[in-house]
């Protein structure tokens, strides 16, 4: 069966007659006749092809009719014709069941059905089973022609990253074919293959490696790129050692790109992001593979590396593999680490220190910042008390900047304008001047910045040291030094002392040049008594400093010619193009100074930590005692001031009770034997009001506001006295706070509140007319009665009159008088009952301010005790990042040497 031809649907043309010249259709219907007559017909052969005919004339009803009959060997291809016409006619669904239902074990024809139901699948936008079915096929026959391009195409159509990466990894590794891997390269390069577990790759790679070296670091480097800046980073270096580690050595080139990368993830391991026990693992054969395959141009960085990190984790490295890396740095000719590098690890250091809220020492950052300015000479200048240091640099400046016989370091350099920094531990601040003694506090540094030509023109910082008469505080500075000019006097040049320090320089700085100046010429004698001290001065260097130049220097000489020779002694002395070997080893000095400080730095701020907790939480119960103590005061004060205001009141009661009877009984005045009786009870009642109304408002209320006035008085006193101990509770809560935190300003308004309200309530009184002359007793009526009727019979009036008297001064107006009291107390009562919440009001500010200073106390012992616990409970998280830049440091210093520091 020629499959070619089935899978073309011209397989028709096997059963014509090459020599007929008829028409396909005609020819196989009259095959079809004349078969048909035959008492066994075998039709499904011409069926068939006329299906093929039929369907190539686009008549897929009149094809898929013809094999629906075929029966035999071409069935299942008749099946799979007839899908593929319901599939032309769009009847999607009848295609799909119609392939599902040919069950073959012919492989090609099988590969052609699962090929059309990818086709189906797209049309019908199932891409699931489009992906699906197309992985079948190429898993099913993957040699089928172009059957993985389509899986290509498709998969990267679709963007289906995860199934294209798997297709050409699989068929890269199953060919052995380097155009596969081409494809995958070209995948890691555009990032696509991050989403791929590193692990997933490690064949593929190791048998590009032996396939094509050049390809296996395009691809390697690739990959790489994709996961150093993911999670996946530390399981791809994983994944990468073991790649290298298993290849035979002549399979191993020297990567550039894949030294790099090395390096590069290296250096990101022991950033400070990682702790030592997750990269304690992966950290030597990373080494080891990094010196496997490492560049010859960068064989001292890996070198440095691995000799660094076996230092500080000793034993954690094979011996062969250190053993290789001490060689190489044998060879070592010339320092190799950058300037650039070391300052770029200081930084690093820096932020970290930061971030971690530490405070690094203030002299320490000025040093390393100054070092890092590599456009200036740092030009250190030692001499004894009496070399006249201060005095040189003055002269030289041309102002009187240093005291003379300054005790402390100062550095002097060219800016666009004046200013002095003064530089402790803890801080750095503006001053006016450099103070001729350091304070009593702190052991200071200055750095004087100058608009100075001398400084400017010649690029170039001077350091004043302290004298070295009484102590070496100097030699701790020779590691800020490009270059040292020594200052001698010129009376006694080069004594012993001066001897026993030059040998100590020279000690620890052997590469720094060091060069002389020959200071107070002036007290020579003469030019021939001047030459005689030069030259014997110079002998006298020459053993302990061979190359020494010797510079003879008075302020008292030309200024201009002074400086000009001084300049070019210096440019001539020190040579500025050379110091940058210098600078990289006094910077990486002053690193691992920081590193030692921020070591114990991480104690004490530890033991900070436990005083601070144990001062807050006295400082917590201090404060809640004041809280009581303030909420103490205002519940005595309440009742203090309540019972005050109280007796003021009821003094006030009494007196109205006491006098508001003797008032209306007074009102007999109002009464006389012309009195018209028949009216009188209502003219009463009128005076009686007008009496006691006058009563309240002269005399009462006047009475009564001296009362208040008098008690608000009082209460201000009381009030004062309050805020004078809050005050010195305040005042003392600051003096341990050591700042102005608490300020408990009670609410004195209350006072201005209450005076206002005396004003309103004793203004004056609303008063209505009361019923106090015609109340319904029975004398009272009686006499009304009368007065009506017989008010006017003159004989009468004596009677009423007498009656009316007698009526008035016997009554009992205890009743009346209080009503009247309690009319004219009922607005002063509301204003008693608002007493309590007033005096609240007045200790509000301080209590709530106490109360949330405690809250804020406690609130910062919570977090004090959780970082400490932090810090006890994972120390690892604050030694390991100091461990880690260590091993940078270690690795900058191996590199910053001639002679290797082998351990014998």
């Amino acid at each position: 069966m020629n499959e070619e031809k089935l899978i073309k649907k011209i397989y028709y043309e096997t059963l014509l007659d090459e020599q007929s010249e008829k028409e396909p259709i005609q020819y196989f219907g009259e095959a079809f006749m004349e078969e048909s007559k035959k008492d066994i017909p075998e039709l499904s052969a011409i069926r068939f092809a006329q299906g093929e005919i039929y369907f190539d004339y686009k008549d897929f009803e009149t094809a898929i009719f013809k094999w629906q009959s075929v029966q035999g060997k071409l069935e299942d291809w008749a099946k799979k014709n007839i899908a593929d016409a319901y599939f032309e006619l769009g009847l999607l669904p009848m295609a799909e069941d119609t392939y599902h239902s040919v069950d073959t074990t012919d492989l090609t024809l099988k590969t052609e059905i699962y090929l059309q139901l990818f086709s189906l699948y797209i049309e019908r936008d199932k891409f699931d089973l489009a992906s699906q079915k197309i992985k079948q096929t190429v898993a099913m026959n993957p040699d089928y022609p172009n059957v993985t391009m389509v899986a290509k195409a498709y998969f990267e159509k679709q963007q289906d990253w995860s199934s294209a990466i798997e297709l050409a990894l699989n068929e890269a590794a199953r060919l052995e074919s380097v155009k596969w891997f081409d494809t995958l390269i070209q995948y890691a390069k555009k990032g696509h293959t991050v989403i791929k577990e590193p692990v997933y790759f490690a064949k593929g790679i190791n048998l590009l490696a032996t396939l094509d070296p050049e390809r296996f670091e395009e691809l390697a480097a690739a990959l790489w790129d994709n996961y150093i800046e993911t999670p996946k980073h530390m399981d791809w270096v994983f994944v990468i050692n073991g790649v290298i580690s298993s290849l035979e050595s002549n399979n191993v080139e020297a990567w550039s790109e894949l030294t790099r990368l090395y390096e590069t993830s290296y250096l990101a391991l022991i950033n400070g992001d990682y702790l030592v026990k997750e990269v304690e693992t992966v950290i030597p054969p990373l080494l080891k593979s990094w010196l496997k395959i490492c560049d010859p141009s960068r064989v001292l960085a890996v070198s440095a590396a691995i000799l660094s990190w076996e230092e500080i984790f000793n034993g954690s490295i094979e011996a062969a593999t250190v053993y290789k890396a001490e060689n190489y740095l044998v060879d070592l000719e010339q320092s190799t680490t950058s300037t650039e590098t070391v300052i770029e690890l200081a930084q690093d250091i820096l932020t970290w220190a930061s971030k971690q809220q530490l405070q690094a020492s203030q002299t320490l950052k000025w040093m390393l910042t100054s070092l890092m300015d590599i456009e200036e000479y740092q030009l250190l200048l030692v001499g004894s008390y009496e070399s006249g240091k201060s005095s040189f640099v003055n002269s030289v400046i041309n102002g009187e900047v240093l005291p003379e016989n300054q005790p402390s370091l100062v550095m002097l350099s060219a800016n666009d304008h004046d200013e002095i920094d003064e530089i402790s531990e803890t801080e750095v601040l503006q001053v006016e001047q450099v103070e001729e003694q350091p304070s009593f506090r702190y052991q200071c540094s200055y750095h004087v910045k100058l608009e100075n030509d001398f400084l400017n023109r010649n690029d170039i910082s001077l350091i004043h040291t302290p004298d070295f008469n009484n102590n070496d505080d100097c030699l701790e500075h020779v590691h800020l030094a490009d270059g040292i000019l020594f200052v001698l006097n010129a009376n006694n040049p080069l004594n012993e002392r001066e001897i026993e320090v030059l040998k100590q320089i020279t000690e620890r700085k052997p590469n720094t040049p060091v060069h002389f100046l020959l200071n107070k010429m002036d007290s020579v004698y003469d030019e021939r008594e001047a030459g005689i001290l030069i030259s014997n001065t110079a002998a006298k260097i020459r053993p302990y400093v061979e190359n020494a130049q010797l510079f003879a220097y008075s302020p008292h000489y030309d200024r201009h010619s002074q400086l000009r020779d001084l300049s070019h002694f210096l440019n001539d002395g020190f040579k500025k193009r050379e110091r940058l070997l210098g600078r990289t080893t006094n910077l990486l000095y002053y690193i691992r100074m920081i590193i030692s400080y921020l070591i114990n730095q991480r104690i004490d701020k530890e033991n900070s930590l436990v005083d601070s907790i144990k001062w807050n939480e006295a400082m917590v119960t201090k404060v809640s005692g004041a809280v009581h103590q303030v909420g103490d005061q205002e519940i005595e004060k309440i009742r203090i001031m309540t019972r005050s205001y109280n007796n003021v009141k009821d003094a006030m009661r009494k007196e109205l009770l006491e006098h508001i009877p003797d008032l209306l009984k007074g009102s007999t005045e109002y009464i006389n034997e012309d009195s018209d009786f028949g009216n009188l009870y209502k003219e009463l009642n009128d005076e009686m009001n007008r009496k006691v109304l006058n009563y309240l408002e002269n005399a009462a209320l006047p009475q009564y506001y001296g009362f208040i006035q008098n008690w608000i008085e009082d209460c201000t006193n009381i009030f004062n006295e309050v805020q004078s101990s809050i005050n010195e509770m305040a005042d003392s809560f600051n003096e341990l706070y050591g700042e102005e935190k608490l300020k408990l300003e009670c609410d004195f308004k209350v006072l201005d509140d209450w005076r206002r309200d005396a004003d309103r309530m004793t203004s004056g009184i609303h008063w209505e007319n009361m019923n106090i002359f015609m109340r319904s007793t029975p004398a009272q009526f009686l006499l009304k009665s009368a007065g009506k009727l017989l008010g006017g019979l003159g004989q009468n009036k004596t009677k009423l009159y007498n009656k009316y008297k007698q009526l008035i001064e016997s009554e009992d107006y205890v009743e009346v008088a209080n009503i009247i009291a309690n009319k004219f107390f009922q607005q002063f009562e509301l204003f008693e009952k608002s007493l309590d919440r007033d005096v609240a009001i007045f200790f509000r500010s301080p209590l709530a301010i106490l109360k949330k200073t405690v809250e804020e106390s406690n609130e910062e012992i919570d977090s004090m005790k959780e970082e400490l616990k932090l810090m006890r409970t994972n120390p690892e998280y604050y030694r390991d990042p100091l461990t880690f830049f260590e091993v940078k440091l270690r690795q900058n210093e191996w590199l910053n040497q001639k002679e290797s520091k082998m351990h014998v």
